[in-house]
């Protein structure tokens, strides 16, 4: 029996997310010193995968992000090495939004809470 297809995505995804994570964590541009990979959605067939990141410091998401992209060759490169997979994805990074709205909402509770 083959495991449903939205089993094998999530794996998929799993294994992209964790060697990116790894191959950020190798990076020396200081645009990603914070940065964290959060999680991958790659398309079901294989050709594309969005990259979602989070960092502490959310003023300077646009500048993590254009290094990610710049990055982007090498790491797709890194990722084809690594895993056996008919075709390797191209990456598009995105902002982790949980992780920017979690920071909202906590920012907006400390508000509260000095206010009293």
């Amino acid at each position: 029996m083959s495991p449903a297809p939205h089993d094998r995505m999530r794996r998929v995804n799993s294994i992209v997310r964790h060697i990116l994570a790894g191959e950020v964590e190798m990076l020396k541009d200081p645009r990603l010193e914070l940065v964290t990979i959060t999680g991958v959605d790659t398309a079901p067939n294989l050709r594309s995968s969005v990259v979602y990141f989070s960092m502490l410091d959310l003023s300077d998401t646009e500048a993590a992000r254009s290094a990610l992209q710049s990055a982007a060759p090498r790491l797709r490169r890194a990722l084809g090495r690594q895993v056996r997979m008919k075709y390797t994805p191209t990456l598009a990074f995105e902002l982790d939004q949980g992780v920017a709205r979690g920071d909202r909402i906590d920012g907006l509770l400390r508000g509260l809470t000095e206010e009293e």
